[in-house]
């Protein structure tokens, strides 16, 4: 464990490299660089974590202080790492689906340009997030907070000769810096009033100094939320994720997978104390993932870009992870946090195997046929999707999804209205994912086959698959086993799930139920897509269908909305402000230097006698001057 400083070091040294000579390196070395370091890094993690669980630390976590940051008054910040359950369980998936990722890419942009640039961000990006996890402090949290937005703007735009990527990258970075805003004041109010900003010293104090719903827990907690939602793009702050699918597939895959939407449960989860001293807030959290799981699934029925969809998808299961936050289902939220990990980045992966096929092509109505064609991204594809549609017994996704489903419903803190969104939200899930199989996989041949994965494209898929099939079995149901292996690794760091008495013993008959909704939404999904019944082109047709379609197709009408409140006054404000004094005083000076510069090219005539002549009156001037003088 010692070693722990070198797993966030070497993306960063990666990146070092690769920026400040990995110009004169051939592209294959440039892959080398950026993948190895990341690839790497996961070995240490994984060597790191297999000593942690074999010989526990004493006291249940361990840290290691590198250097003093910062010393001003009473603030103390290093640049420090803390090492527990949730740390390690955030690490492993940063840096093996990270790995996976950049193997990936190493073939999906070998004929892209702007390679280096692309693997120096993807490295400064996994570094950033590592720094994010592995912090003991929330300054220095804050500072790979900023890092991964930061690295989210420069990927999302990577092919910036397209005006329309520019604006994506430039969408997150605003509409997230709202959310960091909120975050930032929040890290003030927590020193002002704790007087430290190390993790655990402001949990510890918090529980010691502030009464349960007392209004400065609740308005740290509310503040905290705020950056929460920004970054893992929940309600209000959702606009930003399904436009950031203007980056490249892998970038996609990193920033839902395994780094940036997640760092908003991260943050939840690592300050769980200051939700469970404002259970307000804390079912505030529970109220936004169940809204914003249910608004994020009615958009994805009804896209046509694949990655989009999976976008909403994005949404709609960190939404699960929220509401599991909010029930005080700490280990549910990160086991679900693990799993989707996995199944996502299978997706993104595959969606990017696919539209490299059709040569660039993310239109699903003109794919089609194309499991005999690229038969491994299918069938990864399929393993993928069924994990996210919480197929029963065989997929990872059944266990992590019915285990917030079930907690949502029996936890003190949940009840019947929270479980039915869960629940409405799981059959949204299987419909738009299988719809999504259907138009990509089956039905009448669309465009060819430009290009097909090879095998460092198809070997992430894989070794993805296998996790989304066997992951779950970390933990199972109360009927199923009752492994628990996930949850008690986890309550070294997060306190366990409280369930109500009344609710006990029924985990078999919500299991089964939750089980029954997602093979009926695939049913479902199959029968109202099917050519000759017409039925989804009906509804589509009715005014009703219709008018619901345009609605969820642009996320439910928020981005006319900002507009409307936002956008459009401050640009009218700016407008009317445009000619103040201050501008009329920098258009003076403009005005002035224009003409001297008028001035002055006047005595450039381009005759070399005339320039001889001024230098000759210049010296008499001056050796006049100098003899008066």
């Amino acid at each position: 464990m010692e070693w722990i400083w070198l797993v966030p070091t070497l993306p960063f040294a990666g990146f070092l490299v690769l920026s400040l000579v990995g110009g004169r390196l051939p592209r294959a070395a440039i892959g080398a660089v950026g993948a190895g370091s990341v690839g790497f890094a996961a070995l240490l993690a994984l060597g790191i974590a297999a000593e942690f669980i074999g010989a526990p630390p004493a006291d249940g976590f361990f840290q290691q202080t590198l250097w003093e940051w910062l010393h001003a008054g009473s603030l103390n910040a290093s640049v420090a790492l803390y090492l527990d359950p949730l740390a390690v369980v955030m690490m492993l998936v940063v840096t093996v689906v990270g790995f996976l990722i950049h193997l990936y890419s190493t073939e999906f942009m070998h004929e892209e340009e702007g390679g280096r640039r692309f693997f120096a961000y993807m490295n400064l990006f996994v570094g950033s997030m590592l720094v994010l996890v592995l912090a003991d402090n929330l300054l220095l949290l804050y500072l790979g907070w900023e890092g991964v937005g930061m690295c989210s703007y420069l990927l999302i735009g990577f092919w910036y000769r397209d005006p329309a990527n520019g604006y994506a990258a430039r969408k997150a970075f605003v509409v997230t810096r709202v959310g960091d805003t909120a975050m930032a004041v929040g890290l003030f109010l927590l020193f002002s009033q704790l007087g430290t900003l190390q993790i655990q010293e402001i949990l510890v104090k918090a529980d010691q100094t502030w009464a349960v719903g007392s209004m400065l827990p609740t308005a740290a907690a509310l503040l905290l939320l705020g950056g929460a939602v920004g970054k893992s793009a929940q309600l209000p702050l959702q606009t930003w994720l399904p436009d950031a699918m203007a980056g490249p597939s892998p970038v996609s895959a990193l920033i839902h997978a395994a780094t940036m939407v997640t760092a908003g449960v991260y943050l939840i989860a690592r300050t769980h104390t200051l939700f469970a001293l404002a259970p307000a807030v804390q079912t505030l959290v529970a109220v936004v993932g169940a809204a914003t799981l249910l608004m994020a699934g009615c958009s994805g029925l009804v896209q046509r870009d694949i990655k989009r969809v999976l976008a909403y998808s994005t949404i709609s299961q960190i939404g699960y992870m929220f509401l599991a936050l909010g029930v005080g289902a700490w280990s549910a939220a990160l086991f679900h946090f693990m799993i989707h990990a996995f199944f996502k980045a299978l997706l993104f992966l595959g969606a990017g195997a696919v539209i490299m096929a059709m040569d660039h092509e993310h239109d699903m109505f003109r794919m089609g046929g194309l499991r005999h064609r690229l038969p491994v991204t299918f069938w990864t594809f399929l393993i993928g999707s069924s994990a996210l549609a919480a197929l029963p017994l065989v997929t990872a996704g059944f266990y992590s999804k019915d285990l917030i489903i079930w907690q949502s419903y029996a936890s003190v803190q949940g009840g019947p209205w929270l479980w039915l969104a869960a629940v409405a939200g799981a059959l949204l899930t299987s419909m738009y994912t299988f719809r999504m199989v259907i138009l990509t996989f089956f039905g009448p041949p669309g465009l060819p086959v430009h290009k097909r994965p090879g095998w460092r494209m198809k070997l992430p898929m894989i070794v993805l698959a296998v996790l989304s099939l066997g992951a779950g079995f970390l933990e199972l149901p109360e009927t199923m086993g009752h492994v628990q292996l996930f949850s008690n690794f986890m309550h070294g760091s997060l306190p366990p799930v409280v369930l109500a008495s009344a609710r006990q013993g029924q985990e078999g008959i919500f299991t089964l139920l939750s089980g029954l909704v997602s093979v009926g939404g695939i049913l479902l999904i199959i029968v109202l897509m099917r050519p000759a019944a017409g039925l989804t082109r009906a509804a589509a047709a009715s005014p009703v269908g219709a008018a619901l379609h345009r609605w969820w197709f642009g996320g439910w009408g928020f981005d006319g909305l900002y507009d409307f409140i936002i956008v459009h006054p401050y640009v009218r404000l700016a407008l009317l402000d445009r000619d103040d004094v201050i501008d009329r005083l920098f258009r003076g000076i403009g005005a002035l230097t224009q003409r001297g510069h008028r001035a002055l090219a006047v005595t450039q005539t381009g005759l070399i006698r005339s320039y001889v002549a001024a230098v000759a009156w210049g010296a008499v001037i001056v050796l006049g001057l100098a003899v008066l003088l």
